[in-house]
Order: C-alpha cells, then structure tokens, then sequence
C-alpha cells in the first residue's frame, strides 16, 4: 500500500478491494458518501499504471455508481483527479445532489450544487462512523 491510501484510514476506511483499485469512505465528507478511487500501486501520474490498472478501472467505475445510488441517491457523481497533496494516483469520488442526505441522524448538503464541488468544507466522520459507512458501503459492493 502507498502512503495516500494510508492517508485516507485504509484499513478502517476500506470499502471494496479490486486487483489494482481500493475504494475508500473519505473521511472528510464533502456529500454523503464522498469515496476514494484509489490505485494500488506506487505510481505518482496516471499514465504510469499498468494496463491492467486502466482496464480494470473499466469496471470499478460501474460498480462504484451501483454501489452509492441505493445509499445516498445522488443525482450527479463527479470524478476528481487532483494529486496535489497526496502524489499517488487517486480520484476523488463526489455523489452530487440538489437536496441535503442524511445518514446517522447528520445532514450532509452539497454546499456547492449545481457548480464544482466545495473543496474546503465537508463533515469528518468519527473513527467510528468511518468504520460504520465503510461496512454499510461493502454490502452495497456485495449485492452487485
């Protein structure tokens, strides 16, 4: 494992594991159910995976949007690719919606709908409730 997906509390945060992807609950969550995409390998640019990564990717993407609608009923899903801060290739998965989700009795809004997601907000889960979305997201997973 690289050191951005320890960064984002891999192992508590694991939702599904594919051959070269890991999706994880982001533990900052800018809407319900706000993931990581990311890569298991070291690489640092996204031309850099393997073309195995790219073609499996073909199917993670589908099974990451079955997985969330039943959860959080998004209406728009964004991608993000940002590798700023955390240098191994990773995406951001943001479930967009127009009305706030609640889950736990917490309202998570989409504070920037309909524009670009608002990058500097978001509700930190507990080391808890982490484990808690991450379970409740890996049924999802299961039931593809």
């Amino acid at each position: 494992m690289n050191a951005t997906i320890e960064k984002f509390g891999h192992p508590a945060s694991l939702v599904h594991e594919f051959e070269h992807w890991l999706v994880l609950v982001r533990p900052v969550q800018l809407t319900l159910g706000s993931l990581v995409l990311a890569a298991k390998s070291g690489a640092t640019a996204y031309g850099a995976l393997s073309p195995a990564a790219f073609s499996e990717q073909a199917a993670v993407i589908p099974a990451i949007e079955a997985a969330l609608q039943p959860f959080c009923q998004y209406e728009r899903i964004n991608y993000l690719m940002l590798m700023m801060v955390d240098p191994h290739v990773h995406f951001h998965v943001v479930p967009r919606y127009s009305r706030t989700r609640e889950w736990q009795g917490i309202g998570f809004p989409d504070i920037g709908w309909p524009g670009p997601p608002e990058l500097k907000t978001g509700a930190g889960l507990t080391a808890q409730q982490l484990s808690a979305m991450a379970a409740q997201l890996a049924i999802q997973f299961r039931q593809i």
